[in-house]
């Protein structure tokens, strides 16, 4: 058996991942805990669009790394890069990359005092792979074939095949199984209660209006400077710009329209993190229309994702041609795709989706089907109504009429399997995480897991050699094929990738960006390492 230590690699990156915040519709109410920092470096008041479902990792929460409650065995750097958390060291790998071997960091607690044991690592592992457990993420840990504890410090992970991301899924936070055991993963006090390892301790949780954090004096990492943290659920974006400048904020997760605003105010500070987050508008394949594969061809080719970029944005984001970004290593060079509304005409003119007998005001139809279908997006979201309305306007081009609608996530998603949604993906650390999640067979229809239903063997194929293979040029040539595939036979439209833009005050040293994920704001932005900042002199 050989033996190896894991090198310190950055996040290659990919896209997809859950789409599972659900948008809060109220703002704070007044009072000290709402309320701004009130130009104390000790207390910080963020606006953010949305909040989880739940703060249980059993349930997903936390699994890409960032909470301020919990900690994993690996963290990620500024640069994305792993690095030991509540283990001491980065993994010892064995048996040519099935066995992963992790060995604690002593002295660790839990934040009601009760140390960190093997057995606390073992509890968490195997509940989130339990079938009864809700969550729907456990696809992420498919390799995993048993977890043990060796002693109390030490664990080994048994992979059923070498998967060459696990390392990167180690960041998964660890819960306390003297609590958690004893309850439901899917109902119990702990989603809304949560005890971990983290910087900072829950102190309160009114739902869709805040959360609110307390440094924990007892961290090991040392206690932050920041001692108290609260997260104001603000989803309208007019509304969290408003109160960040009356002051009732300190700062806030802004679109780029609303952040150029702030660009001269004295005390406030943009910053700006690149990110695999893209804007795409599912096709369901069981819609109609959108399920014919030269209707998404031709979509695909009306859109202008140029002016998109430059009039939605600002600027700040890129053209997406598929889910990785353009300066993603793994992205293929060879696929980007113009707007081309002839290409666009003459695909569907071929397919029989034509103008003049069967369509009306220059909308196509075909054997007495009108080349028409809703597009949804949530309330609230300029960015993604820009963008869905952009992409109406394009399509229409093409003579397909898209009409767009705005509802709450409770409203979209009993119907996400056959109307079309503008949604948000993308996350980071490997192209298996994202791509398998958005794009495989087996996990269409389930939940915000491959939301358009596609089914594609080719794109199948793509993904289990990208999962199972430890050959770098291999993973390589698979994710090549399976972007290439996505262009001939798309399943989503993909429009943009966004840059995330944070506007704060000018308070504290420390603070950087990472190149972020779908998920931000509530996680990522500025925050991500709110620990470690320290007032400015």
């Amino acid at each position: 058996m050989t033996t190896r230590r894991i090198r310190r690699t950055t996040g290659a990156a990919a896209t997809a991942a859950a789409l599972a915040l659900a948008a809060a519709c109220s703002a704070p109410t007044g009072g000290p805990d709402a309320g701004a920092g009130g130009g104390t470096a000790e207390s910080v008041v963020i606006g953010v669009p949305s909040e989880p479902d739940t703060l249980s990792p059993l349930l997903g929460y936390g699994k890409d790394g960032n909470s301020k409650i919990f900690d994993g065995l690996l963290a990620r750097d500024a640069d994305l890069e792993l690095e030991p958390a509540l283990a001491k060291a980065l993994p010892e790998i064995g048996d040519d990359g099935r066995t992963y071997t992790y060995t604690l960091r002593s002295g660790v607690t839990f934040s009601d005092g009760e140390p960190l044991t093997a057995e606390d690592v073992v509890h968490t592992y195997e509940t989130v792979l339990d079938d009864k457990t809700n969550n729907t993420a456990k696809s992420e840990l498919d390799a995993v074939e048993k977890v043990r504890a060796d002693g109390d410090d030490k664990v080994v992970f048994t992979l059923k095949y070498p998967y060459a991301a696990f390392a990167a899924r180690t960041v998964l936070p660890i819960v306390p199984e003297h609590i958690t055991a004893g309850q439901d993963p899917n109902t119990g006090a702990f989603n809304t209660e949560p005890v971990g390892t983290g910087p900072y301790v829950l102190t309160g949780w009114s739902k869709g209006e805040k959360l609110t954090f307390k440094a924990n004096p007892d961290y090991w990492g040392g206690a932050p400077k920041v001692k108290k943290l609260t997260m104001a659920v603000i989803a309208d974006d007019d509304v969290r710009a408003t109160r960040l400048r009356s002051g009732d904020l300190d700062g806030a997760t802004l679109p780029p329209n609303l952040a150029a605003t702030f660009k001269n105010d004295d005390g406030l500070r943009t910053h700006q993190a690149t990110s695999y987050d893209f804007r795409a508008v599912t096709l369901p394949t069981a819609n109609e229309v959108t399920g014919d594969t030269a209707i998404r061809r031709a979509l695909d080719l009306a859109v202008d994702r140029e002016a998109m970029v430059d009039k939605i944005l600002d600027g700040a984001g890129r053209p997406a041609y598929g889910p990785l970004p353009l300066d993603d290593p793994w992205y293929t060079k060879d696929i980007e795709r113009p707007q081309d509304l002839d290409k666009a005409r003459s695909i569907l003119d071929e397919a029989g989706w034509r103008t003049g007998r069967d369509g009306a005001e220059g909308i196509r139809a075909k054997d007495g089907v009108r080349a028409g279908f809703t597009l949804f997006y949530p309330s609230g979201d300029k960015v993604r109504q820009d963008h869905a309305l952009a992409y109406a306007s394009d399509a229409r081009k093409a003579g397909i009429d898209v009409k767009v609608e705005g509802a709450t996530w409770e409203v979209i998603e009993p119907r996400m399997g056959k109307d079309a949604v503008l949604a948000g993906f993308g996350s980071t650390g490997d192209p298996d995480f994202g791509l398998y999640t958005l794009l495989h067979s087996s996990l269409a229809g389930d939940g915000f897991n491959n939301m358009a239903r596609y089914d594609n063997p080719a794109v199948d194929e793509a993904l289990d050699t990208g999962r199972r293979s430890q050959d770098p040029e291999d993973r390589k040539a698979a994710y090549d094929d399976l972007q290439r595939e996505l262009a001939e036979n798309p399943g989503y439209t993909f429009l943009t990738h966004i840059d995330h833009l944070y506007v704060l005050a000018d308070r504290w040293d420390g603070l950087t960006t990472q190149v972020e994920p779908h998920e931000h704001g509530f996680a990522s932005g500025p925050w991500w390492n709110a620990e470690n900042w320290q007032p400015k002199k």
